[in-house]
C-alpha cells in the first residue's frame, strides 16, 4: 500500500513539475508550482518526515510562492502569452539542465557522509529540528549551499526575463 501512495504522489510530481515547465500562462505556472510542492511535501509524509513536509508547505508553498505571485503580477501576462518561445534560450536551458544531471551526482560523490541516508523511522533516535539543521550545515553543508545558489540563479534569472528592453 505504501509503494502505491509513493508512487501515485511520484507521478503527480512529475506531472505538475511538467505543467510548471510546459504551460505559456504565468499564472497557470504558478498553480502548477504550487501542485507540485503539495506533491513534494506529501512524499515526505510518505518517508515519515512529517517537519521537512510541514516546511515545506510553510515556506515555500506559502512565502516563495507569494513572492512569485507578486512578480507575476509585475508581468503583462497577455503580451508574455503571445510572445514567442526563444529557441536559443530553451537549448541553454536543456544544456544546463543536462549539465546538472552530470554535475549532482559528482558533487554527491565529493562528499562521502552525503551518501549515507537519513532514517526518519520512529525506531530511530528521535529527529527534530535541531538535530535536522546540524546534520544539513555538517555533513550535506555543500549540497545545501549548492540549493542556495541554485535559488540565487534563478532569482537572477527571473530579473532578466522580466526587464524591459528600451525600445520596446
Amino acid at each position: 500500500m505504501e509503494q502505491f501512495f509513493f508512487w501515485s504522489l511520484a507521478a503527480g510530481l512529475l506531472l505538475a513539475a511538467t505543467a510548471a515547465v510546459t504551460l505559456r500562462n504565468p499564472v497557470s505556472n504558478a498553480v502548477a508550482l504550487v501542485a507540485a510542492l503539495v506533491f513534494q511535501a506529501a512524499l515526505f509524509v510518505t518517508l515519515e518526515a512529517t517537519f521537512l513536509a510541514a516546511v515545506q508547505v510553510i515556506v515555500y508553498a506559502g512565502a516563495v510562492m507569494v513572492l512569485f505571485l507578486f512578480v507575476i503580477m509585475l508581468l503583462d501576462v497577455k503580451a508574455e502569452a503571445r510572445r514567442p518561445i526563444p529557441w536559443s534560450k530553451v537549448l541553454a536551458v536543456l544544456a544546463g539542465g543536462t549539465a546538472v544531471v552530470v554535475g549532482v551526482p559528482r558533487l554527491v560523490a565529493a562528499f562521502p557522509a552525503a551518501r549515507e541516508p537519513l532514517h526518519w523511522s520512529a525506531k530511530a533516535a528521535p529527529f527534530g529540528a535541531r538535530e535536522l539543521g546540524t546534520l544539513l550545515f555538517s555533513s550535506y553543508a555543500p549540497l545545501f549551499l549548492t540549493t542556495g545558489v541554485l535559488l540565487l540563479v534563478a532569482t537572477i534569472g527571473v530579473v532578466v526575463l522580466c526587464r524591459r528592453d528600451p525600445e520596446s
